[in-house]
């Protein structure tokens, strides 16, 4: 299953939801696609969607999911990483009216800097990621969580 999810914020993704759905119409892609589509306004016709999700429903779909394509949110990347899926990212662009600046872009060129994710910054490349996803070496996210800890109890022991 492809599980696509474009996050909360006030801006459409219409651009890549119509994408998905023109890949699914000419049959490139044959899997079940499942969509977070947020405050998008284009309504999907080959693909079962819903604007919101609790985050354990969020969660599972990640979890069950083969692939997931998101937009450059980092909550959903890192989500994506600690189930260890393959993880397509399309950024918001300002210029599409998607975003209110191009962060995004630079979210995505930072994971994939580091091998983590594949990014796409035209839909129309969407479908060869997809391949390439399915055979890629992708870098494993490991944590850093117990090393800032660690350093915050160091620090807080030498007040004593």
């Amino acid at each position: 299953m492809v599980f696509v999810a474009v996050g909360t914020q006030k801006f459409q993704f219409d651009r890549l939801l119509k994408a998905i759905d023109d890949l699914i119409a000419d049959h490139s892609i044959s899997e079940p696609v499942y969509a977070q589509t947020g405050m998008s306004d284009y309504v999907p016709h080959n693909y079962t969607a819903q604007p919101q999700m609790q985050k354990n429903e969020f969660d599972t779909f990640i979890s069950q999911c083969d692939l997931l394509i998101t937009h450059s949110g980092v909550g959903t990347i890192m989500t994506g990483l600690k189930y260890e899926k393959p993880v397509i990212v399309v950024p918001r662009q300002k210029q599409y009216g998607e975003h209110i600046d191009d962060h995004q872009i630079q979210i995505a060129d930072a994971f994939s800097q580091q091998n983590m994710i594949l990014r796409c910054m035209d839909t129309g490349q969407l479908l060869a990621c997809i391949h390439e996803a399915k055979t890629h070496s992708f870098a494993k996210y490991i944590s850093s969580n117990d090393n800032v800890i660690n350093e915050i109890s160091l620090f807080l022991n030498a007040l004593e």
